[in-house]
């Protein structure tokens, strides 16, 4: 008992790490499997995947991958329809670091999307492994 008292912040602490760990764990599992860029080019040659880019505008329009769909995170909702044909395709879903992509691969997976992978890293991983960028 004597252990608990002079440890309360450290036992808090942990708890709270703990928790924070467990959520990020459990957000991650409808967010769709994370896949490196290598992967994804992979998924493109071997199964045609098709890649939806979740960013802004102006950071699409800054350089994404070549071929890929350009869909808003805030407009998916409302674009959901545009992406209906591809329900049984894979799809790969990238933004800036993979934040967004991952609220947005859950959002397709509760649209009735079968396969789903989220770009870890993002565009920053993609532009780090040296494969092609487009502004077209």
């Amino acid at each position: 008992m004597d252990f608990i008292k002079n440890n309360l912040i450290w036992i808090g602490l942990a708890a709270v790490s703990g928790g924070l760990f467990v959520l990020q764990t459990w957000r991650a599992r409808g967010a769709g499997a994370g896949v490196s860029p290598m992967q994804a080019t992979l998924l493109m040659n071997r199964e045609d995947a098709v890649v939806v880019d979740v960013r802004e505008p102006a950071e699409y329009s800054g350089g994404h991958i070549p071929n890929a769909r350009h869909i808003p995170l805030s407009q998916l909702d409302k674009r959901l329809s545009e992406l209906d044909k591809l329900k049984e395709r894979t799809v790969i879903v990238s933004c800036a670091r993979g934040n967004r992509s991952a609220a947005a691969c859950g959002a397709l997976r509760r649209a009735g999307f079968a396969k789903v992978f989220n770009l870890a890293g993002g565009m920053s991983a993609w532009d780090q492994a040296g494969l092609p960028v487009t502004k077209k």
